[in-house]
């Protein structure tokens, strides 16, 4: 046994710390990016614990229940199973939200298409009531949010997966806004009200738009764990745009905005699409890559 393994207190049981050393020892040679983090969180997640506790409870021995345990998260880690997956949970706009392998995983750069929103959403007069359309909701992280930020809003928001849609209302029961935020079955635009009827001040989406060919390019984590249907955005990433730039006219409110989480690479192509928009404007991430799309109808 290495020196690490013989470090045990009275009772025969490993320190936290010691069990940390070995999970990132494993984590590394199976060539996972972030290994002291990953196991980190996943003992905090074994022991219920936040990180900060875990780290000041360092010295503690583990328990041999809670040691079994967490093999077996790091051999689900080790598989390139998400952090995410295996916890239930991912942090979004500085609120947890539950996922599984039924929605794709919340990213850091979908808050900015959250602030381009709340920036179109503060353009309409503070009494407005506004309604808004999410597409392609998955685990329900932008409606939440905006519900959220927002109180006043009522918020559509629909995914043609029944499951993710399920994850979704979750979510908006755990931060208060289930009442606001009105999860329907569909794709896309068949899931609202038919027209004429309901009009949305602002329809937003993070729609899939990974080139079909270039999913199996994605790291494992992505390719082999994250929904397809919540990925593939066609042959050329762009099926969903034009399917959404399309119909969005019909859907929005005078002064309404349609705001788009695209790919990096994808601006000129997009913006493209806009023939019977104006006002449209490209926003980048905090990386300085192009991420959210937003524009305005021309014959308002």
């Amino acid at each position: 046994m290495d020196e690490v393994s013989n470090k045990v207190n009275g009772k025969g049981l490993r320190r936290l710390c010691d069990e940390l050393i070995l999970a990132v020892d494993r984590l590394s040679a199976g060539g996972l990016d972030s290994p002291g983090l990953d196991a980190e969180v996943l003992l905090a997640h074994c022991l219920t614990m936040s990180r900060e506790q875990l780290l000041a409870a360092r010295d503690l021995p583990i328990a041999p229940a809670a040691a079994r345990h967490y093999e077996t998260l790091l051999a689900r880690r080790l598989q390139r199973e998400p952090v995410a997956y295996i916890t239930g949970k991912r942090e979004f706009w500085s609120r947890d939200f539950a996922v599984t392998s039924d929605v794709l995983i919340p990213r850091p750069d979908t808050e900015r298409l959250v602030e381009v929103s709340l920036l179109c959403a503060a353009q309409f007069p503070a009494s407005t009531p506004l309604r808004i359309a999410d597409l392609c909701t998955g685990s329900g992280a932008v409606a939440v949010t905006l519900a959220g930020e927002l109180p006043s809003a009522q918020i559509y928001a629909t995914d043609i997966s029944p499951a993710a849609l399920k994850i979704a209302r979750g979510n908006a029961a755990d931060h208060h806004v289930a009442e606001r935020v009105q999860f329907v079955t569909g794709d896309l635009f068949a899931a609202l009200p038919p027209r004429p009827g309901v009009t949305f001040d602002l329809i937003v989406s993070n729609p899939p738009y990974v080139r079909r060919d270039e999913i199996f390019t994605l790291a494992p984590e992505v390719s082999r764990w994250e929904p397809r249907v919540a990925l593939d955005g066609g042959i050329d990433g762009l099926e969903f745009y034009r399917r959404i730039v399309a119909v969005a006219p019909d859907y929005l409110a005078a002064r309404g905005a349609l705001v788009l989480e695209i790919g990096a690479d994808m601006a000129s192509a997009v913006v493209a699409l806009c023939g019977r928009f104006r006002e449209i404007a490209v926003h980048q991430d905090y990386a300085g890559k192009d991420r959210v799309l937003s524009a305005r109808l021309e014959n308002i």
